[in-house]
């Protein structure tokens, strides 16, 4: 059973003085869990954690990985913004985006960040926009067909729009040869969310064996390869977590396999983890406001969609804990809902738990990662707070809760705007 990372009593404590709904986060889980990341990966001196800032955008959080060496993975303009005001440069940066403006090209190269190509035509566009290419350059690599692992965890490629084929990459390189391209780099992506220590070492054997091909036929030196994201979290309750040291050691028994006999061992390894660096290390807490008895029977919570919307977009799973309660049957079966005008505004549907009463408190588990960064402002609805439970046990507001002047305020100087507030 899932327990929350935060106590009752402590919860009680922090929402007499923060009203709910509120992101909550873990800085003791991260930081061990960061360690431990920078250990399974030790072996290769190169090593480096670009943190997928889409996945948590929070300057907070972004900085506490950035003291164990974490880099940044940015994937547009504001989030290259952030990393510069954070001091994030230069190789600290990883530009992965895709059907990408020049002004995020321009912004990525003058910051020195390390620009991951997406796509083969992207060459030309990127020479253009910015006069020449960069020395170091990586190309994301879509291999197609069907990916899947021995536990029966499967995902596309093929149907992916990231990346480029085989033929085109292998083009690609040497065109970014001919251009002024100096090192390389090889990225790719090809599942999600994967719980199971099988997945990083079966993606790098892929990447390491054609890493070997590319630098033998097209002259370019490899300097890194990027495993990218996909190492998942136990959502649910029954799933084993994976096993980041049994992982790193994996990855290592292959690039000892594959590259050091091809003379290869100076490769760098990165990857681009998002989810399985802060996922389970953030909470939604939200109250329970209502309840109805209609042909279901359902409890209304202050948090919506907008506050977490992987519910609603992927009918993905949260276990849910009502604080106080835990040691209760969960002899009742609920569709926890927020206030939104969808009937996917869900955040469990037939779900047992302990009687739910008015004015109870309920923690979302496993929201660190593609929860708040997900939020939107459907029905007006105003995005919430994100607090940091930190260490010694103290909190702090690290996001405010958005308020309605800033729900107005892109409207500020329009003549509407002078009409509907004309006292400012």
């Amino acid at each position: 059973m899932k327990k929350p990372f935060v106590t009752d009593e402590k919860l009680k404590e922090i929402t007499a003085t923060i009203p709910t709904p509120f992101h909550l986060y873990d800085e003791k889980g991260i930081r061990e869990n960061t360690k431990a990341v920078k250990q399974a990966f030790s072996w290769n001196p190169g090593f480096k954690e670009y943190f997928a800032v889409k996945a948590n955008p929070n300057p907070t959080l972004i900085k506490i990985m950035g003291e164990y060496g974490c880099g940044c993975d940015c994937s547009s303009l504001t989030e290259l913004m952030l990393a510069d005001a954070m001091g994030f440069s230069k190789d600290q940066i990883m530009f992965s985006s895709n059907v990408t403006p020049k002004e995020e090209y321009i912004l990525a190269d003058k910051l020195g960040g390390i620009i991951n190509l997406d796509d083969f035509t992207h060459i030309d566009f990127l020479e253009e926009t910015l006069g020449a290419i960069p020395e170091v350059i990586s190309c994301r690599f879509n291999p197609g067909g069907l990916f899947k692992m021995s536990n029966g965890i499967m995902d596309n490629p093929g149907d992916s729009k990231y990346g480029m084929t085989t033929e085109q990459l292998f083009e690609a390189f040497r065109v970014l040869k001919a251009k002024g391209a100096r090192e390389f780099g090889i990225h790719a992506f090809l599942a999600s969310n994967t719980v199971t220590n099988e997945y990083y070492p079966m993606l790098a054997k892929i990447l390491f064996e054609l890493a070997v091909k590319l630098q033998k036929e097209t002259g370019c030196h490899i300097k890194f390869i990027n495993l990218s994201g996909g190492v998942g979290i136990p959502y649910q309750p029954d799933e084993t977590p994976n096993d980041i040291l049994a992982i790193g050691e994996g990855v290592h028994k292959v690039y000892d396999e594959i590259l050091v006999p091809a003379k290869m061992g100076d490769v760098s390894l990165c990857t681009e983890m998002g989810r399985f660096m802060t996922g389970p290390y953030g909470c939604l807490v939200t109250k329970a406001t209502h309840e109805k008895h209609i042909y279901k029977e359902y409890i209304g919570c202050d948090a919506s969609a907008v506050d977490l919307l992987r519910p609603a977009m992927y009918g993905a799973y949260h276990h849910i804990t009502v604080m106080g309660k835990e040691d209760q049957p969960c002899d009742h079966k609920y569709d926890v809902t927020g206030a939104l005008c969808e009937n996917n505004d869900k955040f469990a549907v037939d779900r047992m738990l302990p009687k739910i009463e008015p004015g109870d408190l309920l923690v979302i588990h496993d929201t660190g990662a593609h929860g708040y960064s997900m939020g939107y402002n459907y029905n007006g609805k105003l995005k919430s707070a994100e607090v940091l439970l930190k260490e010694d046990q103290s909190f702090e507001v690290i996001r405010r809760a958005e308020t309605p002047k800033d729900y107005f305020a892109t409207l500020d100087g329009t003549s509407e705007y002078k009409k509907m507030f004309p006292n400012g």
